[in-house]
């Protein structure tokens, strides 16, 4: 009996396993445009990282961790997140004593126990930001802007920009004193079952929940905003002016929080109105108090993190990057000429493949047809003698001869 993969997690062949390529370089390019650098972290750590940067009462950290014990006794846990792990890095590596603001990104596979659905894994994959080391809102601002600008270049539509601001460590306690004190006023059994014990333990979060029975009693629930004190009110004011600047669409979102005390100020949230009730594609926040709490210096950041099984659902096959050629050779002589065209081609930046074995015609063009290329090149006993080479169109039918000499030229151009 063979060994099944483990439920939750999945092999990823073409055309996904290419559509995540596209996305990973894409990133690469636009975020190195913002000046990020990328940084790869352990997907194993100690468990006390994520039990301090998430938190004890979290659901992440009680259900959802996949944690274990190494030989030594050592709780360890896969990483449910990169956030933490990043900081880690950040405060191990001394990088706050060696530059002003650090501007990193990751990307890789994230860990959680939870119950697999469309565009969610146990195994899922992220893209990481987090630029350290500045308070300014402007940070915030070119931090979505890169965001938005990174979703753009994978042809994403449909998308919404939400954004809200959490305050700082001195108004948003007063801002929960009110919500607190508006929700102790509501009947617990009205709520569902998670909201009820967030109320005394993560009350903020009760404003995030989807249950529609929660959103009818948050309604009337105080605002966010309303609670800003003024140096709060004038960042957030200033990240806004600065999105209208760009003409960057936005939502005001009082129902967008973060749970965790070291998020302050602007909080932003991307979803998507294609891909049902899992909207929300990428988000991010000011979270200043975050390397400090985990014992480094006190360095503000803010950053985001975006779902790639999500991105990938929206993208579709066509996200996926097709290859230029396929090449049919029909026998020993043109398998030949065949080889050092398919070589030359590769070494000029196109990407293919051809048949090293026999076949006949109709099997041969159908290898071609499967293998998603643009163009199939084909070649026998008469373009051998002649050095050309029949192009054809995969896509239109179209086909032409050409000379072999002149075979790059026209996959570049789609002319002689």
């Amino acid at each position: 009996m063979s060994i099944a993969r483990i439920k939750g997690f999945a092999d990823m062949f073409p055309p996904d396993s290419d559509i995540f390529t596209r996305m990973e370089n894409t990133a690469r390019d636009v975020f190195s445009r913002y000046g990020f650098v990328e940084l790869r972290t352990p997907i194993v750590e100690f468990t006390e990282l994520f039990q301090r940067s998430i938190g004890e009462e979290t659901d992440v950290v009680q259900k959802e961790m996949y944690t274990f014990p190494d030989r030594k006794g050592r709780s360890l846990t896969l990483r449910p997140e990169a956030t933490a792990g990043v900081m880690r890095a950040y405060i191990e590596s001394g990088l706050a004593n060696r530059e002003p603001v650090s501007r990193l990104f990751t990307t890789g596979p994230m860990f959680r126990y939870e119950r697999p659905q469309k565009g969610r894994m146990r195994q899922f994959h992220q893209i990481n930001c987090e630029c350290l080391g500045s308070h300014s809102p402007y940070a915030d601002a070119d931090l979505i802007s890169m965001l938005l600008r990174f979703l753009d270049a994978l042809g994403l539509k449909d998308l919404t920009l939400k954004v809200n601001s959490l305050g700082c460590a001195e108004c948003r306690p007063k801002f929960k004193e009110a919500l607190l004190a508006y929700l102790q006023t509501v009947d617990s059994a009205a709520l569902c079952p998670d909201c009820a014990r967030r109320v005394n333990t993560n009350p903020l979060r009760v404003l995030d929940c989807k249950q529609p029975g929660c959103r009818a009693i948050t309604d009337a629930a105080p605002k966010l905003l309303d609670y800003n004190c003024p140096e709060c009110r004038a960042h957030f004011d200033t990240v806004l002016d600065l999105l209208g600047a760009e003409k960057l669409a936005y939502e005001l979102d009082h129902r967008l929080v973060r749970g965790l005390d070291y998020y302050c100020r602007t909080t932003f949230e991307v979803v998507s109105g294609s891909i049902g009730a899992q909207a929300a594609v990428a988000g991010g926040g000011r979270y200043d108090g975050l390397v400090k709490s985990l014992g480094g210096p006190d360095t503000p950041g803010v950053g985001f993190a975006a779902g790639m099984e999500r991105l990938a659902l929206m993208m579709g096959e066509a996200g996926a990057n097709p290859a230029d050629f396929y090449l049919v050779a029909m026998d020993a002589q043109s398998r030949t000429q065949g080889y050092a065209l398919a070589q030359n081609l590769r070494g000029a930046g196109l990407r293919g493949e051809m048949n090293f074995s026999e076949g006949g015609f109709k099997s041969l063009m159908r290898q071609a047809g499967k293998s998603g290329a643009r163009y199939c090149l084909i070649m026998g006993p008469d373009e051998a003698a002649q050095n050309t080479v029949v192009i054809k169109n995969l896509e239109s039918g179209e086909q032409t001869a050409v000379p072999q000499s002149e075979a790059l030229h026209f996959l570049q151009t789609g002319t002689n």
